[in-house]
């Protein structure tokens, strides 16, 4: 089964356009049958052809070759894709993926974004209005043509944006705080804030959820490793290693920002990458931090 939600991208279509958008790899006629002989399900009940979708909604697809050859084929899965609408998408981040092209790096999520895009004829300007490393997962916001681009940075800028990430670290927290120390950024030295709330932990581990209020360059990195409690996984930072988890564990797990085109605020959230999870089960924490 293939699922997902509905977003604004996707509001007031015929079920087979809603397909169209978000796999637009399967030819027309193929999607109008899969509705047809309702293979497609909304919330969990079957749904008719001719209904139109409403935001917030789950549409799941049953598996069939087809569909799985057709999804092999995008560049953006289907769940990767976490919010869309006329001015901007947010995807899943999977660690080991640069956002841009680099050395060493010729696949990147710029280009995935683009070619998913242009499989849909729609072949404006796209650019990220902010950065992950390359082994970090998790949300991240491209703005849509000119105008949103220039927009949705202007308001990161302004302080409009909240990115909260999860991080599991080395030592024992019960209580929330705040890191407030000098970082080294772009050859200077720049005051950073962060704050954290514990999560869940165990003995010798804690999931912590940091939101960023500066945004500097290994800001949460940095910080947790002089503060003795540096992420799991960060061998650059002094990070213990586990079950060869080969990056570190920091996850992007939301972003809540303005809408572009109005005055609404949204808040998308990322799921736990699979590899993230089983360490978690492997340390003994309780299940409801996977569902975080």
């Amino acid at each position: 089964m293939t699922q997902w939600q509905i977003n604004l991208r996707e509001e007031n279509l015929l079920l087979h356009e809603a397909l169209a958008l978000r796999v637009p790899t399967a030819p027309a006629a193929f999607l109008r049958q899969l509705c047809k002989k309702q293979r497609v399900s909304v919330n969990e009940d079957k749904a008719e052809a001719s209904r139109l979708t409403r935001v917030g909604e789950t549409i799941a697809v049953k598996n069939s070759q087809r569909w799985l050859e057709c999804i092999e084929k995008l560049p953006v899965k289907p769940e990767q894709l976490l919010y869309e609408d006329s001015d901007c998408i947010v995807l899943n981040k999977p660690d080991g993926l640069a956002i841009h092209r680099a050395v060493g790096h010729e696949d990147n999520l710029l280009h995935r974004v683009q070619d998913f895009l242009s499989l849909r004829k729609e072949n404006f300007q796209v650019s990220p209005v902010h950065r992950l490393d390359i082994g970090t997962s998790g949300a991240v916001l491209f703005g849509k043509g000119r105008a949103a681009i220039s927009k949705l940075g202007q308001m990161l800028t302004a302080g409009q944006f909240r990115k909260s990430y999860l991080a599991l670290v080395s030592g024992k927290l019960t209580e929330s705080g705040e890191l407030d120390s000098e970082v080294p950024a772009k050859g200077k030295i720049k005051e950073a804030l962060t704050r954290y709330k514990p999560l869940a932990s165990t003995e010798n581990y804690t999931l912590l959820e940091l939101q960023l209020v500066t945004g500097r360059h290994h800001q949460i990195r940095h910080q947790l490793a002089v503060s003795g409690h540096p992420i799991i996984g960060d061998v650059r930072y002094r990070g213990e290693l586990i079950n060869e988890l080969s990056r570190p564990f920091l996850h992007c797990h939301q972003l809540t920002f303005p809408l572009s085109n109005d005055e609404r605020t949204i808040t998308v959230k990322a799921p736990l990458p699979e590899d993230l999870k089983a360490l978690l089960l492997t340390l003994q924490f309780s299940p409801d931090a996977l569902e975080l």
